[in-house]
């Protein structure tokens, strides 16, 4: 049964290619959903997926590519009944 998680990646994790970065590992992963960059600095997404395949996409968000600087990630249980097909990088 699917799941999803909303995460909030913090440090210096904008202008390094994150969020292609993270697109990227979902779709090597199987995971849906979306990144996208926020106001504040930080990197938001919502991941869709097998438990397993959430937990190795959460352990690469504490990452990043290689550019990237992670300082926290915030995880939190979110809603998966809306529809995604694939994983996109939104602006």
């Amino acid at each position: 049964m699917p799941k999803a998680r909303r995460l909030i990646i913090k440090g210096k994790v904008q202008g390094v290619y994150y969020r292609d970065s993270t697109k990227s590992k979902a779709l090597e992963l199987g995971i849906k959903g979306w990144v996208r960059n926020l106001p504040n600095g930080d990197v938001e997404a919502l991941i869709v997926g097998e438990p397993p395949e959430l937990e190795r996409m959460i352990e690469w968000a504490w990452d990043g590519p290689p550019m990237a600087v992670v300082r926290d990630v915030i995880i939190e249980e979110a809603d998966c009944s809306g529809s995604f097909d694939g994983f996109e990088v939104r602006h």
